[in-house]
This record gives structure tokens, sequence and C-alpha cells, in this order.
């Protein structure tokens, strides 16, 4: 079984930590605050970075 790439997002606007995961594409990361439903969208460069944790401002 493969396992779900994700990346780590901290959602400064409620203070609460969530997993983003890649979309069906595979051309970025997605996902809602799950407090106040604010939407985050990472795109996934060639030049991207290795990080896997961040914050949503």
């Amino acid at each position: 079984m493969e396992k779900k790439k994700f990346l780590g997002i901290l959602f400064d606007c409620c203070n609460v930590y969530r997993r983003i995961y890649i979309n069906k594409e595979k051309n970025a990361y997605e996902g809602r605050c799950p407090l106040c439903q604010r939407e985050v969208r990472v795109i996934i460069g060639s030049e991207g970075t290795s990080s896997r944790f961040f914050n949503a401002r």
C-alpha cells in the first residue's frame, strides 16, 4: 500500500496543525483549516524544497 504524500501545515488563523494531501493531478497539496475552513494550496515545482512543515498565514 502506497503512503499518501502530505505536508504539515500550522494554520496561524486558528493556531491549529493539520496535514494537507497531494491532489489527484499531483501538481499541488491542498487542504483547509479545520476550524475556519480557510483554503491553502501549495504548488509543486521543479525548484521546490525538501521541507515538509509550513505555516499558513
